[in-house]
This record gives C-alpha cells, sequence and structure tokens, in this order.
C-alpha cells in the first residue's frame, strides 16, 4: 500500500511539475518559431529620403531571411517623435520595429526635453545599427557665397540678414545649423518648415537662402545646379562630392561626423527575437543589391550588435544635449 501511495504522490508531483513548465515551454517554442506573421516597420518620416529607402531595402531583403513579409509604414511628424511614440507604445513581440535615427534618438530628446512621449533609452531595444549619411549645407545657386569661407564672410558682415530651413523646430537640420552658427559666430534666421521635402523645394526655388539636408535628398539638385554644397557632415569627403570640404576639413571638427539610422524594437522584446532581427538584417546589408543601392546614396553600411547600437545612442543623447546648451535649441 505504501508503494501505491509513493507512486500516486509522484505522478500528482509529476503532474503539477508539468502543468508549470507548459507556459514556458511555449514561450520558448513561441520564439523559436519567430516570425510566424508579417512584420510592421515604422519610418518616422515621409516616405523618400535615405531613412526611407534603408527601411525599404531592409523589407525587401531581411522579409526574405525570415520567411515574412515586413511592411514598411510611414508615419510622420514632430521630426520623427509621433512614429517613434507609436513604436514604443507597441506589443514587445518583434512584430513592430521603428526606424531610429538621430533626430528620434538625439537632437529630439534635447529639444523637447520632458514634453516628448518616450524615453530613446528605456522605452527601445536596440536591434542594429544600419548606416550613418553624410548631410550637406547647400544654399540656392543664386547664393552669391561660393564657399563656405565667403558664406561666413557675408554673414558675419550682415547679422541676422540670411536665413536657413530646416524641417522643424527642433529636427537635426535645425541643430546641426544653429550649432555651426555658434561655432562660426554668425547670427541666421531660422525659417521652420513641416518635413523635410518642403523645406528643401524652397531652398531649391530660392525661397529661403540655404538648408541643411541628408546629402542623398539634396544630391540631386545638387548635380544639376539648383543648390550649391559648401560643407559635408561626415568624417571623410564623400565619394559623391569629393571637391566639397567636410566641416573638419574647414576647421570646425567639434560638428562631429553625419547621422545614422537603424532598427529598434519596444523595450522588453525577448532577446532571441532581437538576436533573430539582428542576424536577418546583417544577412540583408551582405546583399550585392543593398550594398549598391545605399552605396549610391552616399550610406556607410555599420552593422552591429544591440549592445554596440545602444552605445550609439546613448553617445548621441549626450552629443545633442551639449549642443542644446550651446545652440539654445528648443522646440516649440
Amino acid at each position: 500500500m505504501a508503494s501505491i501511495r509513493l507512486t500516486s504522490s509522484l505522478s500528482r508531483r509529476a503532474t503539477l511539475l508539468a502543468l508549470a513548465l507548459a507556459p514556458l515551454a511555449g514561450a520558448v517554442h513561441a520564439q523559436a518559431a519567430f516570425p510566424d506573421r508579417p512584420i510592421k516597420l515604422i519610418v518616422p518620416f515621409a516616405p523618400s529620403g535615405s531613412t526611407d529607402l534603408a527601411a525599404r531595402l531592409i523589407a525587401e531583403f531581411a522579409g526574405r531571411e525570415l520567411g515574412q513579409p515586413i511592411v514598411v509604414e510611414n508615419k510622420a511628424g514632430a521630426g520623427g517623435s509621433l512614429g517613434m511614440e507609436q513604436v514604443a507604445k507597441a506589443r514587445a513581440d518583434g512584430y513592430t520595429l521603428g526606424m531610429a535615427t538621430m533626430s528620434t534618438h538625439g537632437s529630439n530628446a534635447a529639444a523637447y526635453g520632458s514634453r516628448m512621449k518616450y524615453d530613446p533609452v528605456k522605452d527601445f531595444a536596440p536591434v542594429s545599427n544600419v548606416a550613418t549619411v553624410p548631410s550637406v549645407f547647400a544654399v540656392n545657386a543664386n547664393f552669391p557665397a561660393r564657399t563656405m569661407q565667403e558664406f561666413i564672410a557675408l554673414a558675419k558682415a550682415n547679422p541676422g540678414k540670411y536665413n536657413f530651413a530646416s524641417p522643424g523646430t527642433g529636427s537635426l537640420g535645425h541643430a546641426n545649423v544653429e550649432h555651426f552658427s555658434s561655432l562660426a559666430k554668425i547670427q541666421l534666421l531660422h525659417i521652420p518648415y513641416k518635413g523635410a521635402g518642403m523645406a528643401l523645394n524652397d531652398a531649391v526655388a530660392g525661397q529661403v537662402d540655404g538648408i541643411t539636408d541628408n546629402l542623398p535628398s539634396a544630391l540631386p539638385h545638387i548635380k544639376a545646379g539648383r543648390l550649391r554644397a559648401l560643407a559635408v557632415l561626415s568624417e571623410t569627403r564623400s565619394h559623391l562630392l569629393p571637391d566639397v570640404p567636410t566641416y573638419g576639413d574647414l576647421g570646425f571638427k567639434e560638428m562631429g561626423a553625419g547621422g545614422w539610422f537603424g532598427v529598434v524594437a519596444p523595450a522588453g522584446t525577448p532577446a532571441p527575437v532581437v538576436n533573430r532581427l539582428n542576424q536577418a538584417i546583417h544577412a540583408a546589408m551582405k546583399h550585392p543589391d543593398f550594398i549598391k543601392k545605399m552605396d549610391e546614396a552616399g550610406a556607410t553600411l555599420i552593422p552591429g550588435t544591440p549592445a554596440q547600437f545602444g552605445v550609439q545612442i546613448r553617445q548621441a543623447l549626450d552629443r545633442y544635449a551639449r549642443v542644446a546648451k550651446v545652440a539654445k535649441l528648443t522646440a516649440e
């Protein structure tokens, strides 16, 4: 009888243990099966531009690697903050991702402060950085300055006379020009727009004097002679504009290098899912068409681990916190 009671007790314990482990086993299976449905990739800007290009290349080639479609959704507004807010609030399961940039995870925090509705560090799980892209300061073709030295001389002789366009107050374009103005000791009038496309169009049309924009967007107008490039924000000169100096070449090393963009997930996304996404994105970045199209856009691929991307995000936040103090940068 004792043997029967012992066997029965062991059986009950085994049953209870199996029931307790069942959810864990289910979770492990779910993670191992990721993904089993389409993934949404939010671009926090309007279609076109280097960030959107990278997102669509990731969607195409990483989607093949994962065996599931990646659907790109553009959610523009507030310098990218609206799209990133949506990513931050999404379920942390790997099925909603976002394209993070130096704006969304750098300058916006400095400009908006406590008004920003997400935390660039606490609300996201970094997946992988993707590329760094130079930006270019350019003036309308009819502007009298042909070099940055001439531009600075004109601006110093006429404080507040000349202006520049940006995608909006507190945007990366705004932050970079204000930083440069403080370093060069010049005064420029800021003309904010609701998006980079409108700002670029008016710079091309001569409604504003100058603009800082991502090189891929401005390049066709520079090549066509509608805009004149005066400086490139990058560690080295762009092979697409080899005769245009970097800010470092001009003696403004404090301007740093160009912007970057990468992929983030909501905070709490399981590590195995993040790692699977990281692997798929890196595999995509090795595809010849991916490399070719990003190179044509002037981008340099910078794949890395989630931890490395996290460090880059924190560095961007620290940098633009310092820039905001120097340039008195605030968003309305």
